[in-house]
């Protein structure tokens, strides 16, 4: 399969791991083994990657890849984001309420009255839940939590999500006062 046209990040490659060019994964789906599932990865160039073996460790997957054979060459990975095609992930899989956060990217958020607060640009967790960038022309990027208070409406055939700006921290709270909660404090 040639480079992604619609890539999905899979994993992010980590430090090398001895000293035969295997190198830690952090993977992204629900089973950490199951990278090994898909093929081929690609890097944001377009390099592929072949798995040749992997296994458990902690919070990370141990993986050889063909061609990467010492150490110097799996610590020149480290940081490497791998992708697949959108094309190969398993749709029928998914229930009714389930989706792949990469589909919400693009979406339009607006509230309830329809007024629009840009699109959803990424998707986001750093371990306190996931987080949605919206971004908007002219502006800076903005980022709101993932949850149902914040978001409780998505339409994929619409192509929007409904987003409340109260819970999503873009207005703030008439007991907050007047900062905006998604700014930051002005230094005295």
């Amino acid at each position: 399969m040639p480079r992604p046209e619609n890539p999905i990040q899979l994993a992010v490659i980590g430090a090398a791991h001895g000293t035969r060019g295997e190198v830690r994964v952090k993977t992204f789906t629900g089973d950490p083994l199951a990278i090994g599932d898909y093929g081929l990865l690609y890097d944001g160039q377009g390099k592929s990657f072949e798995i040749l073996e992997i296994r458990p460790a902690k919070n990370v997957v141990v993986v050889r890849f063909k061609g990467v054979n010492d150490r110097n060459a799996a610590e020149a990975l480290n940081g490497t984001a791998l992708f697949i095609d959108r094309s190969q992930l398993p749709d029928e899989e998914l229930d009714e309420d389930e989706f792949f956060h990469a589909d919400l990217i693009g979406l339009e958020a607006r509230d309830a009255d329809g007024n629009t607060y840009g699109v959803v640009s990424a998707v986001f967790d750093f371990g306190g839940g996931d987080l949605i960038e919206l971004s908007d022309k002219g502006k800076r990027p903005m980022l709101i939590p993932f949850s149902e208070a914040a978001v409780p409406e998505i339409d994929f055939e619409q192509g929007f999500i409904r987003i409340d700006p109260q819970a999503a921290g873009l207005i703030a709270d008439e007991e907050d006062g007047p900062q905006a909660l998604n700014k930051r404090p002005k230094k005295p």
